[in-house]
């Protein structure tokens, strides 16, 4: 799915949100009654995701239609007042939660040569662990295997990594260390900011990866 680009406007949001753009998790027209943020509870809701930086957010939209999940919007064109806030994994509704995984595969597909690059970069934490085994069902045996690969030859996509480490789902990996991070369990977090009022590293290597491919957003 490709991006519109859209005039910037300013933000009015008291809490620092990273992303501009968002794709829709889930729209709840009535508001979602058990919500923990009063004024949402009655108005349209929108939740939704970061498609840079993976922030979980809602969005109180002014128009008043249907929004699918999977679509794409400017924040500012949602809500130029800045009616959009930062929620956690256990804010979102059951619909949210079933439609993640999807809605992160195909931003992960999108951004393909970005996240090819976590095969390439990644470093030993310490003596005992290395980064790649943060991504679920890699182990020592893989491990060994990739470092030994790149250093004949850098990734170039996922496919490459399938034929030659015999992986069968590297964005499959990748989105379910997302979707564990912002579950916010984690010690280390790769590709997401750690929980504000949580315990985590950040080890910062999606940003290291977007400067890597020089990436702007939208696609």
């Amino acid at each position: 799915m490709s991006f519109r680009r859209y005039a910037r406007g300013p933000r009015k949001q008291t809490q620092q949100i990273r992303d501009e753009f968002v794709a829709v998790l889930d729209f709840i027209p009535n508001g979602n009654p058990v919500d923990r943020h009063w004024r949402h509870r009655t108005s349209p809701l929108i939740q939704s995701i970061g498609t840079k930086y993976f922030t979980l957010l809602e969005v109180v939209p002014i128009s008043i239609k249907m929004y699918t999940p999977g679509e794409r919007y400017l924040i500012y064109e949602l809500n130029p007042r800045g009616d959009t806030i930062k929620v956690l994994y256990d804010d979102l509704t059951t619909i949210a939660r079933s439609n993640l995984p999807q809605v992160l595969r195909q931003i992960v597909l999108e951004k393909e040569q970005v996240f090819v690059q976590l095969f390439n970069i990644a470093e030993p934490i310490n003596i005992r662990m290395h980064t790649l085994e943060l991504l679920p069902g890699i182990g020592k045996k893989s491990l060994s295997l990739i470092l030994e690969e790149r250093r004949k030859k850098p990734f170039e996509s996922f496919k490459d990594i399938q034929e030659r480490l015999r992986i069968n789902d590297p964005a499959k990996m990748i989105v379910d260390r997302i979707i564990s991070e912002l579950q916010g369990n984690e010690k280390y977090y790769l590709f997401i900011d750690p929980p504000e009022h949580g315990i985590g590293i950040k080890l910062g290597y999606l940003e290291r990866m977007y400067v890597l491919v020089g990436y702007r957003e939208p696609w």
